[in-house]
């Protein structure tokens, strides 16, 4: 019982007590006030007085009269708590106490109301209470829960969270024993167990252990667990953890994987070279088709190797300038023909595309290359181009064969028709002989000619035709010996300039012929004027050995007769054994050995004759 002296002596006692107090009458009016009470509601420190109390404090709830009343008569009871703002306009809470004011005759004249500074207390509350909303909130959104367990009671405390991912209901009690068991049978609850066990007994803590677990529902799901002992004073007395749903992580992750797998799958089984670069233009995937293009087993050989690596210099800097422009422009390259060389010398022709690969701001950091192998398609197309050219030539050679077996045969059979007639007609015995010695020209004539015709197309019909290789001294040697009559005759030089190992690939009765066919026109048209000489010389060159074949003949018009130079019954000179036949045959048998012949000649001064035998058949 509070008795304090209604006199001034007692204001100095009550300015000094520790606590805000003041004392109020029954008529609720503030008599008398600390000095903390006034340093923190009365401004310039200045003591109030005769204020009413629900005047100085507006907000205070009016049951508190009530209270207050209560305490006039002798019965005070607890006011609780209230906010406050002091003369600074700071907002305080402040915990209410209030006490009958006794005079000294020990009758009630009032209340001593006294307040207690609790703000520091309510502000780590509420913060306390921020704290575990969010806590709360990002377990929900983490969906991580956390657990606890106390040894000495052998209780298992499960957060919401972790019952939600459990699918129990919210006031299921765990243990231990029913806490494993909705662990998957196997290595998760095998995994889990040892966890627990080297916690209680080593003090061992456990995390990040992705595990599966059956819920209470019967859906499996994936789960990250962790935990660690805790200790009271070196003794451990539980053991506390986290409890995550990574189930959506897993199965996406898995998925990825399988997508990933799915399109190495097809990647690596595409009939096309397939690779990605970076903006330094190295690897940083390739494909199968790529890693045998480039004589490799394993990517890893050749990921972050770039084309200087790869590629001879100049082949690497036209590479990099055309990703570059790609990377630059962000326009693709589609299906351009291009040719590689690799370090080893392989050589093959591709279609090839680039592709550049933009981020979300559409920069281009890296790209991707696709490149079809066409060396295969390149060379049949070259075939093809061959057989479409040859056809052609042998159409040509076919209409001519056809115009000159028409010509020919005609003028021999109106020959025969002609000398039939008359002999038919003839009485005189004598013109009969004449006219049948004349006959029997005219069948020689024309077995000549079907002999011929019968070479030519023996010529263009042999499929099966042998080529070797021959040493060409050796069948030069030979043509030499069967025309020694014809040289010696006409007082021919030959002069041979071929090395002695020089080889040609030819058919060997091919071979024989050309050299008789060229000799022999070297020597038959030589000019009248000066002894007859032959030059022979030969080169490798471009996958053909060249036989030139020089003579300081009568030469050849080529500007009037090159393209007849090689037609069948043609002749440019009035030789009494021109024929027209010998060239014909032997740029037919050139023909048919894939080669080639070129001539040059000026009139008067002599012809050569360059004959090419293909070496790549």
């Amino acid at each position: 019982m509070v008795k304090v002296p209604l006199t001034s002596n007692a204001s100095y006692l009550i300015r000094q007590l520790p606590a805000p107090t003041a004392f109020i009458d029954t008529n609720f009016n503030i008599v008398q006030t600390s000095d903390k009470w006034t340093s923190l509601f009365n401004k310039n420190n200045e003591c109030c007085k005769s204020d009413s109390l629900f005047d100085v404090f507006p907000d205070l709830s009016h049951k508190w009269k009530m209270v207050i009343e209560n305490c006039f008569n002798g019965n005070p009871q607890p006011m609780g708590i209230h906010k406050a703002t002091d003369c600074d306009g700071q907002e305080l809470w402040f915990e209410w106490s209030n006490a009958p004011w006794y005079d000294v005759d020990e009758n009630i004249v009032g209340a001593i109301i006294q307040l207690s500074n609790i703000t520091d207390a309510i502000n780590n509350e509420l913060e306390l209470n921020k704290k575990e909303l969010f806590l709360q909130q990002q377990a929900e959104i983490s969906k991580i829960g956390r657990w606890e367990y106390n040894i000495a009671e052998n209780q298992l405390i499960w957060c919401e969270t972790t019952k939600a991912i459990h699918e129990v209901p919210q006031n299921f009690s765990p243990n231990i024993e029913n806490a494993l068991f909705y662990y998957k049978e196997g290595h998760s609850r095998n995994t889990i167990s040892m966890a627990l066990y080297e916690a209680q007994n080593k003090g061992k803590a456990w995390s990040n252990l992705k595990l599966q677990i059956i819920t209470a529902a019967g859906k499996e799901k994936w789960v990250m667990a962790g935990g660690k002992p805790i200790y009271n004073k070196g003794e451990m007395v539980g053991l506390i953890g986290t409890f995550q749903d990574i189930h959506e992580q897993v199965e996406a992750n898995i998925k990825t994987i399988d997508n990933e797998k799915l399109l190495r799958t097809l990647i690596d089984n595409l009939p096309v070279n397939v690779y990605i670069k970076d903006t330094e233009s190295r690897k940083v995937l390739i494909n199968k088709a790529e890693c045998e293009y480039l004589g490799v087993k394993d990517p890893k050989e050749i990921i972050g190797k770039n084309d200087f690596d790869l590629y001879p210099l100049k082949a690497a800097e036209k590479i990099r300038e055309e990703d570059l422009k790609v990377m630059n422009t962000l326009e693709p390259i589609i299906g351009k023909e291009t040719k590689k060389t690799t370090l080893d010398g392989k050589s093959t022709s591709f279609l090839s595309s680039k592709i550049p690969l933009l981020n979300s701001k559409g920069i281009a950091y890296g790209i991707v290359g696709i490149s079809l192998d066409i060396t295969k398609l390149k060379e049949k197309e070259k075939e093809l181009r061959n057989i479409i050219n040859i056809a052609s030539v042998q159409n040509k050679k076919l209409l001519n064969f056809a115009h000159i077996v028409s010509h020919n045969l005609r003028s021999h059979s109106a020959n025969f028709s002609m000398l039939l007639n008359f002999l038919e007609n003839e009485k005189d015995e004598d013109e009969k002989t004449k006219i049948v010695e004349m006959l029997t020209k005219a069948s020689n004539s024309l077995l000549e000619t079907l002999d011929n015709l019968n070479e030519v197309v023996s010529i263009n019909t042999n499929t099966n035709i042998e080529i070797k290789e021959l040493y060409l001294n050796e069948k030069i040697t030979d043509a030499k010996q069967g025309l020694s009559t014809l040289i010696l005759n006409n007082n021919a030089i030959i002069e041979n300039n071929i090395p002695e190992d020089f080889t040609v690939s030819s058919v060997p009765a091919y071979l024989d012929s050309i050299l008789t066919n060229f000799i022999s026109n070297a020597v038959k048209y030589k000019h009248p004027e000066r002894e007859a000489k032959v030059e022979l010389s030969a080169e490798k060159k471009d996958n053909y050995s060249i036989l030139t074949i020089k003579d300081n003949g009568l030469g050849i018009n080529l500007e009037k007769y090159g393209k007849k130079l090689f037609g069948m019954y043609k002749t440019f000179h009035d030789h009494k054994d021109a024929r027209g036949i010998g060239l014909y045959l032997t740029k037919n048998q050139i023909d048919a050995m894939n080669g080639k012949v070129e001539v040059s000649s000026v009139e008067g001064e002599g012809t050569e004759f360059k004959i090419f035998f293909n070496e790549k058949n």
